[in-house]
């Protein structure tokens, strides 16, 4: 193994750890140290470390023999169960993983595909630890919110050469895009409006004490531009309003997220005398009106 390292501790789960907790710490330590989000000297190694223990946590008898084993168990000439001791090569399938192995002469050789795709689920493009990946050249290119929802063409120079590279609505950040012969990585920049969550939006909208009493139609902010919508009488501080087909468009199919509205009502700090005394009139008619 690459890695004498414990497996837990790298994936930062405990022993006892199921499949959908380790399935979640490893897209988690994933995405931390993906060479192409973070640039520190230890990310490739660190990533190898991840997927080499995911691999083996994720076999519940290459799991079972590491618990009783510990790395012995795939070492060569360890005797543990399943047969990973003495000189042997191959190629299989065990769940997500295409996993290749050769093992004598005093070293011992692994390689396994991505177990869930994730450098294109994540970042549009092909693992970096292949082959093909590491001859292609990576750039980052930062882009504003608004034309990672809408899309926009930028033209960059690259090597002296001005090119024009097309991003499509929908992008997120640390998506990855292929255009010719190189991979370019989106830096989207945050929204003081919205907060994105996939293809759904968030936006937070101060209502009036008033309006949240009696009803009424404000205007509320959406990527396309403001949108009326009907406030119900009564309405309660931090509803959430849905609207449907609002958010971003959707990346790799039709249609679009959907944007949430959250009610914060806002209460005056300042009232004249007049506004007391009716508030404090209506407070009267709500105790009596509690009696019954």
């Amino acid at each position: 193994m690459s890695t004498t390292r414990d497996y837990y501790d790298v994936l930062g789960v405990n022993k006892t750890a199921s499949e959908a907790e380790l399935k979640q710490a490893y897209r988690k330590q994933a995405l931390q140290w993906h060479p192409d989000r973070n640039k520190s000297s230890e990310a490739e190694k660190k990533f190898k470390e991840i997927n080499e223990a995911y691999e083996i946590l994720s076999d519940k008898d290459k799991r079972a023999a590491y618990d009783q084993y510990g790395h012995a168990a795939f070492d060569q000439g360890a005797g543990g169960p399943g047969g990973f001791g003495g000189q042997q090569s191959g190629t299989y399938r065990q769940g997500p993983f295409t996993y290749s192995y050769s093992t004598g002469a005093g070293a011992e050789n692994f390689d396994f595909s991505d177990p869930f795709e994730i450098f294109e689920q994540f970042f549009g493009g092909a693992s970096p630890f292949s082959r093909q990946s590491r001859q292609v050249p990576h750039y980052s290119l930062s882009i504003s919110f608004d034309e990672a929802v809408h899309g926009v063409e930028k033209t960059v120079e690259i090597d002296g050469q001005r090119k024009t590279i097309k991003i499509p609505a929908g992008v997120n950040d640390g998506s990855r895009i292929k255009f010719q012969d190189f991979y370019v990585t989106l830096d989207v920049k945050s929204n003081s409006t919205f907060a994105r969550e996939g293809d759904d939006l968030i936006v937070n909208v101060s209502l009036p004490l008033t309006m949240a009493i009696l009803g009424g139609v404000m205007e509320v902010p959406t990527i396309d531009g403001d949108l009326k919508l009907k406030i119900r009488p009564g309405t309660q501080p931090g509803t959430m309003v849905r609207l449907r087909g609002e958010g971003i468009k959707h990346l790799h199919s039709s249609g679009r997220g959907d944007q949430y509205v959250r009610l914060q009502i806002k209460v005056p700090e300042k009232l004249t005398r007049k506004q007391k005394e009716l508030l404090e009139e209506f407070e009267k008619d709500t105790d009596k009106s509690s009696w019954f």
